[in-house]
């Protein structure tokens, strides 16, 4: 039998397709497996390249198949699809990864760890109960309003609200209007604590990494941004681009045009989501401010041009309408 040194491996939830060949491209292996099988089939096999799609459970089996010897890389779905041959099936998709991981311009994405993926899934479970605390909040505005009970706007207004439905003398609430707003007023208080768990165990986890801590100290970037870009980027490598570090968009931006040239591109589009959800703007404070400021400089004044001050080029109309005021 001949040596496999490529294999490309078509994961999914139970029925998993493998498709191998040797060193001259000559295919040597293609079936389908078992999710109970598949760590005793690599372990029979020699060490050799491990092409995966970069999708759910897929940084699981990364671990798990460079545990036993082999070399792993991942790759965004959307630059293996060039490669398929035929109509889309595990098969096809399974050659066409064995295909891309071999390229030389491929990018390829890191393989996070366990911490990474778990400080990700605080982040969106915490940013799935904001998202629940607003539409409660949107629920008990709207219900109130139908009995022509409005607040307004802001966490005082459901305050109110909130007390309105809690006095039993106010008579503008039926009774069981009463218990359906009760019982969404339980549910509000719940995500809420449950959110400030979140954010604590978001700072706890800030404190115990380094460098999410070095992220800290770029003006505009709090404990939550932090965390979330150091989950997203597995693998931020050195690059010669120029990144700023001015609070806000910016600085993110050129982060994502680092990951791009470095092969983490996925990831960090990851992170463009999550910064979507961090960056509020009570979140900047007025202190921060960016480490290299430029001089005001008045739009007309003759330092912007470190010079003579260019002239309008003249005017093409005829000199009897130039002073045209118009019709």
């Amino acid at each position: 039998m001949k040596t496999i040194t490529t294999i490309g491996f078509d994961i999914a939830k139970s029925v998993f397709q493998v498709h191998g060949v040797d060193a001259a491209g000559e295919v040597v292996i293609r079936r389908q497996l078992k999710r109970r099988h598949v760590l005793a089939f690599f372990q029979k096999l020699p060490s050799c390249l491990v092409g995966i799609e970069a999708c759910a459970s897929s940084h699981y089996w990364s671990r798990e198949l460079q545990a036993l010897g082999h070399t792993v890389r991942l790759m965004p779905p959307a630059y293996v699809k060039p490669y398929v041959k035929r109509q889309k099936n595990d098969m096809a998709d399974a050659e066409a990864i064995c295909e891309a991981v071999t390229r030389a311009n491929m990018r390829f994405v890191p393989t996070k760890t366990p911490e990474q993926q778990s400080c990700l899934m605080l982040h969106r479970t915490r940013h799935l109960f904001i998202r629940q605390q607003t539409a409660v909040i949107n629920s008990i505005r709207a219900h109130l309003a139908e009995f022509g009970i409005i607040a307004p706007v802001g966490r005082k207004g459901v305050t109110e609200l909130l007390h309105v439905v809690a006095d039993p003398s106010d008579r503008r609430v039926p009774e069981v209007a009463r218990a359906c707003l009760a019982a969404l007023g339980t549910q509000l208080l719940r995500l809420k604590q449950q959110i400030l768990e979140f954010d604590r165990m978001i700072m706890a986890w800030h404190r115990s990494n380094q460098t999410s801590k070095r992220l800290h100290y770029i003006p505009g970037v709090g404990p939550i941004l932090a965390t979330a870009l150091v989950a997203s980027v597995a693998d931020p490598g050195p690059s010669d681009r120029d990144v700023t570090s001015r609070p806000g968009l910016g600085s993110f931006r050129s982060s994502i045009q680092v990951g791009a040239k470095t092969g983490s591109a996925a990831s960090a589009n990851k992170g463009t989501a999550i910064y979507a959800a961090c960056s509020w703007p009570e979140r900047w404070p007025s202190s921060a401010t960016p480490r290299f400021t430029a001089p005001s400089i008045d739009p007309g004044s003759r330092r912007c041009w470190g010079g003579a001050r260019p002239r309008s080029p003249p005017s093409r109309l005829p000199t009897r309408l130039r002073g045209w005021p118009g019709p």
